[in-house]
């Protein structure tokens, strides 16, 4: 293997030192992520999805847009080398462990209109880092009446 520095390297290859060198692999490393990246689009206003709550599950997983809070995660090829193989609904609630109602609140026309502002998406993904794997109130509920 012949080393070189790494001046000689940029004159052939675009290097990119903030490349991490470990993939985000646990849920939170994974949504920390989705929401730097939100960050970094600033108040670029990004496509919702329509009224995902009422289309049946198998239409909904499939349902997409261009420029959304959805294609913004799979433009990044950290998380595409981490597992992200497309931008729908159904693979981003997979890959980033989201519930229905999770991803609902984030990427739904009837929370934001047409354009939901790429911070404002950026602060509802760190609430979900903040909530971490705690359970939702139904399932806390369901908890309490089990005993």
């Amino acid at each position: 293997m012949k080393h070189h520095a790494l001046q000689e390297i940029r004159t052939v290859a675009n290097v990119n030192l903030e490349y991490p060198h470990a993939l985000p692999v646990t849920r939170r490393e994974r949504l920390k992520r989705w929401a730097e990246l939100l960050e970094r689009c600033g108040g670029l206003a990004l496509s919702t999805l329509h009224e995902t709550e009422f289309q049946p599950a198998k239409e909904r997983a499939l349902m997409r847009a261009d420029n959304s809070p959805l294609s913004v995660a799979f433009a990044d090829p950290v998380l595409r080398a981490a597992g992200l193989s497309d931008d729908s609904y159904g693979e981003t609630r997979r890959f980033f462990e989201l519930s229905d109602n999770q991803l609902h609140q984030l990427v739904c026309h009837c929370h934001f209109g047409t354009t939901v502002n790429a911070s404002t998406a950026a602060r509802y993904v760190r609430s979900l880092i903040a909530a971490g794997d705690r359970p939702g109130i139904l399932a806390r509920l369901r908890n309490v009446f089990r005993r």
